[in-house]
C-alpha cells in the first residue's frame, strides 16, 4: 500500500504560480512513478504530468508544457508539481497517483494509488 496525500491548492489569478506537493508514505516510494492528474466539473480526469521512479525522465501533457515542471525526492518521499502562467484552464482538482510499472502511462486506470485531491482555482 502507497498513501498519497496532495497540499498546496488555492486560489491564483491567472498568469499567477502555485506549487503543489504530493506525499507519500507506505512501500517503497522509490518503486512508483508518479502521476500528476486533474479533473474539471463535468470532464473526465486528464493526464497532466508524469516522473519516472528516479526522477531521470518526465513526461507532460501538451496543455502543460512549459508552464508546469514536476521533480521529486526520493529521500523526502515528496513530488512537487510547479504551476507557473497559470490559466482559468488549469482550474480544477488535481491528484497524484503511484504507478508501480515503469512503462510510461497516461491512462489513469493504469495507477496503482491516489491521492484525495486538492483544488486549484485560476480567476481571470
Amino acid at each position: 500500500q502507497v498513501q498519497l496525500v496532495e497540499s498546496g491548492g488555492g486560489l491564483v489569478q491567472a498568469g499567477g504560480s502555485l506549487r503543489l506537493s504530493c506525499a507519500a508514505s507506505g512501500r517503497t516510494f522509490s518503486g512508483y512513478a508518479i502521476g500528476w492528474f486533474r479533473q474539471a466539473p463535468g470532464k473526465e480526469r486528464e493526464f497532466v504530468t508524469r516522473i519516472s521512479r528516479s526522477g531521470g525522465a518526465t513526461y507532460y501533457a501538451d496543455s502543460v508544457k512549459g508552464r508546469f515542471s514536476i521533480s521529486r525526492d526520493n529521500a523526502k518521499n515528496t513530488v512537487d508539481l510547479q504551476m507557473n502562467s497559470l490559466k482559468p484552464e488549469d482550474t480544477a482538482v488535481y491528484y497524484c497517483a503511484a504507478d508501480s510499472d515503469p512503462v510510461r502511462s497516461v491512462a489513469p486506470e493504469q495507477y496503482d494509488y491516489w491521492g484525495q485531491g486538492t483544488q486549484v482555482t485560476v480567476s481571470s
